[in-house]
């Protein structure tokens, strides 16, 4: 049994080695995307899909805490909305706790 997942691994590992190396230069693209909300939840990020960059519809495509993507439609009101939540979160998380200086004993000169 350990023999047959090990082969089954080794085979998936090569096809998509495979499939990485031979993409020539195509870009990942929504095809198609769904109006059915997404909960926030499960949210990690997003990112824009436009035609300008060789797809073939404009798209939002969100990003899972699982590494899923979810194509959404831009102009979605649901959507705007779930982009700006995503947005107020990453900007707190940039935001560095400023340090204090620290007041261990200073020296003085005698």
């Amino acid at each position: 049994m350990a023999l047959k997942a090990a082969a089954v691994l080794l085979i998936a590992a090569t096809l998509w080695c495979y499939s990485e190396g031979n993409n020539d230069g195509a870009i990942d693209c929504c095809l198609s995307t769904s109006n059915a909300p997404i909960p926030y939840k499960i949210l990690k990020s997003y990112r824009d899909q436009s035609v300008e960059e060789g797809c073939t519809i404009p798209a939002i495509v969100f990003i899972t805490s699982n590494q899923m993507a979810l194509c959404a439609p831009p102009k979605a009101k649901w959507v705007k909305k779930l982009k700006s939540k995503l947005d107020r979160k990453s900007k707190k998380k940039s935001k560095k706790p400023s340090k204090k200086p620290s007041k261990k004993g200073s020296r003085k000169s005698q």
